[in-house]
């Protein structure tokens, strides 16, 4: 009998990633994705604990379902509601507390079990609480990818072992490990045969990543892409997230010589003050980030760089700020992600003095992201003219577009006229980029 599952993800790639494995566990159970939660058998939050108030909001939203379970109990029929991720890993046995109704608590390294914990909780009607981190490997246990898009993540490594105090990863998603290169390179190609033309390399700290091959021997995270771009079947590479003290020469050389390695590079700075990074807990200064850019851009310099930034954490001065927006001046970034500080429980900065107040943390925000918005508008509109390639991953809703990414991440699109027939889906092809705006760019087929 085909049942229903719903799943609902919150937060980072390997998040992403998350959920399609669970889905791959499910599927094998016969359960297949509905986007209607009042439909489901089964609904999934696979939550991230990274914003402050994430657990208030992950019990409203459960509380939404309340009537969705009622009626399906009215009809002799059940709903299971399963929490999984990084708030389910922090949390535990608070959530089984507070929301009763909650059938199923799976840690980060735990939904593996997946199957097991909705055995026992429908042959025996208890609740399942497993947020143990098991000496096995969880990949070592999931079932094959299934799936039919162009682009794939990849997870390679997963935990970290900086600490920086406004992190909770650590806690939640435990000590770095790295994937053996065999299990990997096994998923790739099981990925590439069912029509993947590119993939992501995904981890915590990626470049951090020493699996051991089959020989025995550590591989670094250069080791690694070079084996991955070696596969005939793959059209483009990326690698996510990196930290700035992990990075060896060695990787930076991968952009220069290894052209299925995309010209993109996500690498979190977080801030501009060495006062600040030093709070941080960063191992970094501003100095030796922008010297790392200038040796990468030296061997790649067409390379788009990307980061992260945190505005308003504990400490931060206007002089502090202003010194974040100079970094990001000096540097220049295609894209970024910011945010204002949010306070982690368990975590050094949400006990450290001086906390910002929410409106200046807020104004702080605005600014620096009109700053990070008017260097990603210029990069855009720095293609106008030129060619470039697009590999085409989304048909989009209508058939009048077909949408793909440029090299350097940018979503990008053409329109599809009379004498444009052919399936582009999976391709990669030269346009010339006529139009830019600040997400996205359009392009002709040269």
């Amino acid at each position: 009998m085909i049942k229903k599952v719903h799943v609902r993800t919150i937060g980072c790639q390997m998040n992403v990633y998350d959920a399609e494995r669970m889905k791959d566990i499910l599927r094998l159970l016969e359960y297949e994705d509905t986007e209607k939660p009042d439909d489901a058998d089964l609904v999934i939050f696979n939550t991230c604990y990274i914003r402050e108030k994430a657990s208030a909001k992950l019990f409203s939203e459960i509380g939404k379902l309340t009537p969705y379970k009622n009626a399906k109990k009215a009809k002799g029929q059940r709903m299971v509601i399963a929490v999984a991720g990084c708030v389910a890993q922090a949390l535990g046995d608070e959530i089984k507390s507070r929301v009763p109704f909650v059938d199923i608590v799976l840690g980060t390294q735990a939904y593996h079990r997946f199957s097991n914990a909705l055995e026992v909780v429908l042959k025996q009607n208890s609740q399942v609480v497993d947020t143990e981190f098991p000496p096995e490997s969880k990949f070592d246990f999931l079932p094959e990818n299934k799936t039919n898009a162009v682009s794939a993540f990849l997870a390679v490594q997963e935990g970290c072992d900086k600490f920086c105090h406004y992190c909770v990863v650590p806690y939640t998603r435990g000590a770095e490990y790295s994937r053996p290169i065999e299990s990997i390179m096994k998923e790739a190609d099981i990925l590439l045969q069912q029509g993947v033309k590119e993939i992501t390399l995904l981890g915590q700290n990626v470049s951090a990543y020493h699996g051991i091959g089959k020989d025995g021997k550590t591989n670094s995270l250069s080791g690694l892409i070079h084996k991955i771009a070696d596969i005939k079947e793959l059209t483009r590479l990326r690698i996510m997230t990196s930290h700035p003290m992990d990075i060896t020469e060695e990787l930076i050389d991968c952009f220069a010589n290894v052209p299925k390695l995309m010209p993109f590079f996500h690498l979190p700075v977080q801030h501009g003050s060495d006062k600040i990074l030093k709070a941080m807990n960063r191992k970094h200064d501003a100095d030796y980030y922008k010297r790392l850019i200038e040796r990468i851009r030296k061997k790649r310099p067409d390379i788009a760089m990307s980061s992260d930034f945190i505005a308003g954490f504990p400490g931060e001065t206007d002089k502090d700020f202003e010194d974040m927006l100079s970094l990001v001046k000096e540097i220049g970034f295609a894209q970024a992600f910011s945010f204002k500080y949010s306070s982690r429980p368990g975590t050094p900065a949400a006990d450290m003095p001086n906390q910002i107040p929410e409106e200046i943390k807020e104004e702080r925000l605005y600014r620096l992201q009109d700053l990070l918005r008017s260097q990603q508008l210029a990069f855009n509109r720095n293609m106008i003219g030129k060619k470039t390639k697009i590999l085409f991953d989304d048909n989009g809703k209508h058939g009048d577009k077909i949408f793909g990414r440029t090299p350097y991440m940018q979503p990008a699109f053409i329109e599809l006229t009379g004498n444009i027939r052919e399936n582009l889906l999976g391709q990669e092809r030269e346009v010339v980029i006529n139009e830019a705006v600040l997400n996205n760019v359009k392009g002709k087929l040269v």
